[in-house]
Order: C-alpha cells, then structure tokens, then sequence
C-alpha cells in the first residue's frame, strides 16, 4: 500500500496513522510494529512521515515506543457495547452492563427552528426550541457528547430537569413523558471536532461514530431530535431489529 498521488487534503501522516491503526484493530496486530523503514516503504513515504503517524498513535494510547526495542502495541481496551433500537437508552443499557453512566449538561440556549429542525420535529418554521449540549460518562470516563433539540413550548422545563437528573429519560418524565421510541437513526463517521476532542480527553484526529436520531411519543409526535458523537475506539454500536422485524 502506496500513498503516493493521494495528497487530497488528508495529510499523508493521517493516512499512516489510519492504516496501522487498522492493522491492530483488524488484522489482529498485537506485538511489535514492523520497523520504520519497513513501514515507509510498505505506504510509500518517507521515515518522518511514519515517525509522526505514531507519535499520533502513542498520543492515543495505542502503541508505545521503546528505546532500544521498537514500538509495541498497547493491549485493547474492550469497546463498550450500545445497542440502538427502538428504546435506545443509554443510561439502561449501560447499567445492564454494569457499568456506571452519568450525564453533564455542557451547554443550553433557546433556538428557532431553520427548515431541518422543523422538519425533524414536526414544527413550523422558527418554532421556538430548546438545545441542550451534553455528554455521557461511564466509569468516569467521557464516551460522547450529544446535542438534543426539544421543543419549548413542549418541554419548557426540559433543560432544569436534565441539568437536575443526567438522563434524558429521566428529565422527559419529570415534564410529564412518561415513555418514548426511536423513530429512526442514521449512521456516519468522521474525525473529531477540536471542541468534542478536549471535551472527550482524545487525539485531535479521533474518529467518531455519529447519529442523528429522532425520537417520538406513542402517538408518534416527534420529541427530539438528537445528533450523537461517540469515540469509535470506545464504543461499538449495535443495531436490533425489532421482534418480528
């Protein structure tokens, strides 16, 4: 695998990095990187361009250099599983494996909802919303952060009450929801952002896993709509189908 004439914006160091980060987690790479000089010519660069791909991945925590010895991968950590679903609720499904969630409110302002939103949400357009910018720990460890859009004159007190609970479930039944479903969930991926990577403790070229997500009521009037990005290294999602699907 050469890199040469692929010089499209992605800088060939990333490039690298991609590629040997694939090889631990694909091919099943788990001892001793080959050397620098094997891995420039295998991507076709030169040795400083490799030198710079790991430092990124020892910046990850993924591999580590030893003088002397060569660099060695770290062992995996096991990616915590999320099921997606009709009822996709993170804090349940987190403690089903006993893990410890919580949620932190990072920010909350009142919009106007531009065409996608109230499209989303079943609203005309400039409906007043409530956004609400959030992330999930587990074990103390932050795993996403989320960004949820309701609308106010719905929920006027959603903001209090998850500021109050750390669960969107919990915060929807203290303004009177007392049950939800995920309507649809759509999947991408891309690098992190530089805000979410000091949010989320990550390198600046993590990849993240993203949903955009609506949620509705029983009656199937949309709740929220709720734009997920969740650390692919940390993180696996699983989709179910529903019984009978």
């Amino acid at each position: 695998m050469t890199l040469d004439g692929q010089d499209d914006g992605i800088s060939r160091w990333r490039r690298v990095a991609d590629g040997i980060r694939a090889s631990i987690m694909e091919a099943g790479v788990t001892d001793r990187l080959p050397p620098e000089t094997d891995l420039a010519a295998d991507y076709g660069v030169n040795r400083h361009t490799v030198r710079r791909a790991i430092a990124a991945l020892a910046a990850e925590g993924i591999v580590r250099a030893e003088r002397g010895r060569g660099t060695f991968v770290n062992p995996l950590e096991p990616r915590i599983s999320y099921p997606i679903g009709t009822r996709a609720r993170f804090s349940e499904n987190m403690m089903r494996q006993s893990l410890e969630p919580s949620g932190r409110l990072v920010g909350s302002q009142k919009v106007s909802a531009d065409m996608g939103m109230a499209r989303l949400l079943g609203l005309a357009l400039g409906a007043p919303l409530h956004r609400l910018d959030h992330m999930a720990v587990v074990d103390g460890v932050p795993l996403s952060r989320s960004t949820s859009h309701f609308s106010a004159e719905r929920f006027p007190g959603i903001i209090a009450a998850y500021a109050q609970e750390g669960s969107i479930t919990q915060a929807l039944r203290r303004c009177g929801l007392a049950d939800y479903r995920r309507r649809e969930t759509r999947l991408t991926a891309e690098r992190v952002s530089p805000g979410d990577a000091d949010a989320l403790s990550c390198a600046g070229d993590a990849i993240v896993l993203v949903t955009n997500a609506v949620d509705v009521d029983l009656e199937d009037r949309p709740v929220q709509a709720i734009r997920t990005r969740f650390l692919a290294d940390r993180m696996e999602l699983v989709f179910v189908n529903p019984e009978g699907a």
